[in-house]
This record gives structure tokens, sequence and C-alpha cells, in this order.
């Protein structure tokens, strides 16, 4: 099966990694996030995040791209592009964030395999996009699409990780 999407149907449905990997993790958090209620700045989670972000490669060739005023990538000298998460609990959420920035930058002909470090779990994930993913990625990209036209969030769902959300007031304090 042919994974080609039309442009016009890509510039429809293209949007950030973090949408996408929220997606997996909550949809009603990606739905808040959508309508620009970011409380991600007031998360210590998210601001430990982003310092093993910039402290994770200070001793590799690495380099931050920022494509479309959308999605940032990290190249590696190497030539991967990498993510960093602090742990692999939500793994398949990075997963399909990395393999969303492999897909765009396929879509600008650029191809690259991926990785996901875990520095803390000294772990690494290989990523690579395949037809598969792709066909996935852009039924997941229609979903995520559908999700920030809603008038309403989704449904609230009790998830395992729901207290040490930025968001979890939101869901649950009333």
């Amino acid at each position: 099966m042919n994974t080609e999407i039309p442009e016009s149907l890509f510039e429809e449905l293209k949007t950030s990694g973090t949408k996408v990997n929220y997606y997996f993790v909550c949809k009603r958090k990606l739905w808040f996030f959508s309508k620009r209620v970011g409380l991600e700045g007031s998360s210590e989670r998210v601001s430990l995040g982003s310092l093993l972000h910039r402290y994770a490669y200070r001793n590799r060739s690495r380099r931050e791209v920022f494509i479309d005023n959308l999605i940032v990538v990290d190249l590696l000298g190497s030539g991967e592009v990498a993510e960093v998460k602090r742990s692999d609990a939500l793994s398949e959420a990075a997963r399909w964030q990395l393999l969303y920035y492999l897909f765009y930058l396929k879509r600008l002909g650029v191809e690259k395999r991926g990785v996901i470090n875990y520095p803390n779990q000294r772990k690494r994930e290989e990523v690579t996009l395949t037809p598969e993913a792709e066909r996935r990625l852009l039924e997941v990209l229609r979903e995520i699409k559908s999700i920030e036209e809603s008038p309403h969030p989704p449904p609230l769902k009790k998830l395992p990780y729901c207290k040490r959300c930025a968001y979890y007031e939101l869901c649950f304090v009333e």
C-alpha cells in the first residue's frame, strides 16, 4: 500500500510533536493544550525534563533544529534524530512523537533514523519509520484534528499517572 499523503492533506493535518505525544498520553490533556491552556510552565516535572534535555548531550555534537515554526528536532552528530525522556514510563508516546518527527522530515526529503535516550535509566531505544507507522500516523493526525475541533474535552479517564500531570487540577478538583 502506498503511504504517500497528498501535500494538501499533510498541510491540513500537520501538528506539533507535543500534541502527538499527548494524544498517546491523554486525549483530554491534548484538548486542553490545543486550547492554549498551558500549565506545563508551572510543572516541576516539565522543568526537570527541560533540564535533562539541556544537559543530556553536553558531551556530544547536537544541533536543535526548529522546522516550520512547529517542531523542534535534535540532530546528533551521528545523523540520528534524538529525543530525551526522563523515564520509559510513557515510552509509547515518546516513540510516536519521534516517529512523527521522522515522518515530518521525510516529507521534507530528509530520511533519518531516530533514537530515544533515557539517561536516568541508561537506556536507548532505536526507532525506525515504517510504512505501517506512516499509515498509523495519518490516522493519529486525523484524530488529533478532530479532538482539537471539538467544543468540549474528551471524557475524563483516570489513569495511573494523572496525579503527576500538570493538568490534574483541571480534571479532578471541583
